[in-house]
C-alpha cells in the first residue's frame, strides 16, 4: 500500500496518527486553542471550521488559517467544514460549501481538506481536481450518526472514495452494538487488506466505538481523533491517553 506524506507526517505507515480538532468559535479562541494543543501529543490538527462565528466572511477565514499555518509550523494543518448532515454545527447550501472549499484551497495553508463523499459524484471530483493543484491532499469523507451500515456498504463507500480520487479515504459510523463495531473493523480489515491501494481512516464512534479508535493500527486505519479542549465526536479520547495507549499497543504488535 502507497503511503501519503503530508509536510514530515507519512500517514498510512508506523503507528497510527493523532488528530486533534480544534473546535473554537471565535478566532481568539482557535488561536488560544492551537497554541495549547502544539504542547501535546499531537501529529496534524483539524480547524473544524464549521464551528467558527465568522465562516460567512471568506477574509476572516484566510485570516485565521494564516495565524495557524504560522503557529502550526511543520505541523500539517487540516481543514473540515463539516455539514449538518453530517454531524456539523453550521447550515450551508452546497455552492457555498463547494466556494468556501475553492477558497481556502486558493490560500496553500492547508495541507489538507476534506470533502464529503455525498455532496455529489461530478462536484466531489471537481473539487478533489481543483485542491489537488494547489498541492493539497484531500480526505474524502462520510458520517452516519445514526446506526452503522452493512459491512458491504462501508466497503463500497470507501473504494467509491478511492475511486473517486481521495488521497485518503475516510467513513465514521455510530454503533447501535457491539456487533456493530465488530462489522466496522471487518470492513476496515477487508478495505486494506484486498482492495486499498492508500491509507484510510475508519472509526466506530460513541463510546461502545471507542475501541476501534484504539486498535487502528491492528485492522488498518492510519489516522486517529483525540480531544484537546472539546471533543468533536462522541467517543473521542483525550490526545494524552490515546498516545499512550497506541504506543504500548505498537509495541505489542512488533
Amino acid at each position: 500500500m502507497n503511503t501519503v506524506k503530508v509536510r514530515n507526517l507519512e500517514l498510512g505507515a508506523g503507528i497510527p496518527a493523532i488528530c486533534i480538532p480544534n473546535v473554537g468559535k471565535s478566532q481568539e479562541e482557535i488561536i488560544s486553542l492551537t497554541r495549547h494543543y502544539k504542547e501535546l501529543p499531537m501529529d496534524l490538527m483539524e480547524w473544524r471550521a464549521d464551528w467558527f462565528e465568522d465562516i460567512d466572511n471568506i477574509y476572516n477565514v484566510t485570516e485565521v488559517l494564516t495565524q495557524l499555518r504560522e503557529i502550526l509550523g511543520d505541523i500539517p494543518l487540516l481543514f473540515t467544514f463539516r455539514t449538518k448532515r453530517e454531524g456539523g454545527v453550521h447550515t450551508m447550501n452546497t455552492d457555498t460549501y463547494i466556494s468556501l472549499n475553492k477558497s481556502v484551497a486558493a490560500t496553500g495553508m492547508a495541507d489538507l481538506m476534506d470533502v464529503e463523499l455525498f455532496t455529489g459524484d461530478e462536484l466531489v471530483t471537481d473539487l478533489i481536481s481543483y485542491i489537488h493543484q494547489y498541492n493539497t491532499k484531500v480526505v474524502v469523507s462520510n458520517h452516519d450518526f445514526h446506526k452503522t451500515p452493512a459491512k458491504s456498504d462501508i466497503i463500497y463507500r470507501l473504494r467509491k472514495m478511492q475511486d473517486l480520487g481521495a488521497d485518503i479515504p475516510k467513513i465514521a459510523v455510530m454503533p447501535q452494538n457491539k456487533k456493530d463495531v465488530l462489522t466496522l473493523l471487518a470492513a476496515t480489515e477487508e478495505m486494506t487488506t484486498d482492495f486499498a491501494d492508500r491509507p484510510i481512516i475508519t472509526m466506530s464512534m460513541a463510546s461502545l466505538g471507542s475501541i476501534s479508535r484504539l486498535t487502528c493500527e491492528m485492522f488498518g486505519s492510519c489516522l486517529t481523533f483525540g480531544s484537546g479542549e472539546t471533543a468533536s465526536a462522541p467517543g473521542q479520547l483525550r490526545a494524552e491517553e490515546l498516545h499512550s495507549i497506541l504506543q504500548n499497543i505498537h509495541r505489542i504488535l512488533l
